[in-house]
């Protein structure tokens, strides 16, 4: 891939893709702030399957029942530790606050990607010179 050029990204519910610990695998537990405030929970991520990464957490809040949620995007850069009930991510609830939340009918793919990049303080993925974080890791594939 090239710097600027930017994969599609798939839901690993809908991949073949895996985490290579459960313990990494933050589906279903809540989100926290750095200051341990409940942000949601995460629904799915979002993995680059030419790369075998793991680039986004989909997060899910607000509603009820399911019934107005709001799903935002968190880069996997912000993770600050995974533990058995929760992912604490190393920014502020007003940082996170007001993401922008992902609408492909309404939304650039790339546009938006860079605009979440950006909201976090992060380098995106795709530019020179990226490291990629601790965590969390799929397996290489044969």
């Amino acid at each position: 891939m090239e710097s600027g050029d930017i994969p599609v990204l798939t839901r690993i519910s809908d991949s073949r893709q895996a985490i290579t610990t459960a313990d990494e695998d933050g589906r279903g537990r809540k989100v926290t702030d750095r200051s341990g405030n409940e942000l949601g929970k995460v629904s799915d991520l979002l993995v680059d399957e030419e790369e075998h990464k793991v680039r986004f957490l989909v997060t899910e809040h607000g509603g009820f029942l399911g019934i107005g949620e709001k799903k935002s995007y968190i880069p996997v850069d912000a993770v600050a530790d995974v533990t058995e009930d929760r992912v604490r991510i190393d920014r502020t609830r007003d940082q996170v606050v007001d993401t922008p939340e992902y609408d492909p009918e309404l939304v650039d793919r790339n546009e938006f990607y860079d605009r979440v990049y950006q909201r976090y303080g992060y380098a995106p993925f795709w530019g020179t010179g990226y490291v990629y974080p601790p965590f969390p890791r799929l397996p290489s594939q044969p």
